[in-house]
């Protein structure tokens, strides 16, 4: 695959995803919708359906497979034989957008065998764009204004570490994790928001011991690692890696440029 269709299709991908936002803001600000936000016929599935629709209908020109968290229901036999396609979560941070705090994004991901090579998050409440494709770096736009992001260095044993914790899953084995670093400091937030802290050096580091799925982390995960950070497999040095039979992740941990102690 040539750098021309790698730029076409990141610009392509940074465009439909503030249209997939915006159709998402519709559904967000048309009422209170907090009581029915898990019914079959919720704003949010609506919210995820109409942002799932915009996308795919602009990645399918591009004659790639798309798995989406809308479309998920694709055998790993016919997957397994995608050596470059599509990875999208129309709408990340489900929790978030019931309790209308904003930390929700649109994710894309474009996978070559099992890493990302490519990755856009959107977030329509703030109009914030990150994106990231392979060796050219990590940026992030806002009111019109670019920047490259820089993971932040560390080490361990340094104090008052930002560590990233999800507002929705805080659990006893992230507690734990957390206990080990010297008068940490927890840095809250929603959604793949959590690792966009790391890749603009906001965080230190994301440890994730509860499920995700590659859905949830792909466009992130390569924004992180052109940022300078790398986001591996829970106590292996192995990054997370995607189109798995089971596209569950393994528990994991995004970070910075980690320093020896």
């Amino acid at each position: 695959m040539d750098q021309n269709f790698l730029n076409t299709w990141l610009e392509k991908a940074k465009e439909v995803a503030v249209v997939a936002g915006e159709k998402i803001l519709e559904v967000y600000h048309s009422g209170d919708f907090g009581a029915e936000a898990k019914s079959d016929n919720s704003p949010l599935t609506l919210a995820d359906k109409l942002a799932h629709e915009a996308i795919v209908a602009v990645l399918k020109n591009s004659e790639l497979p798309i798995l989406s968290e809308e479309g998920k229901s694709i055998s790993y036999e016919e997957r397994s034989k995608w050596e470059y396609f599509w990875m999208v979560d129309p709408l990340d941070g489900t929790k978030e957008f019931i309790k209308k705090n904003g930390e929700f994004t649109v994710n894309i991901a474009l996978i070559h065998n099992d890493q990302p090579i490519l990755g856009v998050v959107y977030v329509p409440v703030k109009a914030q764009m990150y994106w990231a494709s392979k060796s050219n770096g990590a940026f992030k736009s806002e009111n019109g204004e670019s920047e490259q992001l820089n993971a932040a260095s560390y080490s361990t044993a340094d104090e008052n570490l930002k560590i990233v914790g999800s507002r929705s899953h805080m659990n006893e084995e992230t507690t734990q994790f957390i206990s080990n670093l010297k008068n940490p400091e927890i840095v809250s937030m929603g959604s793949s928001l959590k690792f966009m802290l790391i890749a603009e050096g906001a965080a230190h580091i994301y440890p994730r011991i509860a499920p995700t799925m590659e859905w949830d982390t792909a466009a992130a995960h390569i924004i992180v690692k052109e940022a300078g950070g790398v986001v591996l497999q829970f106590g292996k040095t192995e990054p997370v890696v995607y189109n798995k039979e089971n596209l569950l992740n393994p528990y994991f941990v995004a970070k910075g440029i980690e320093k020896a102690s």
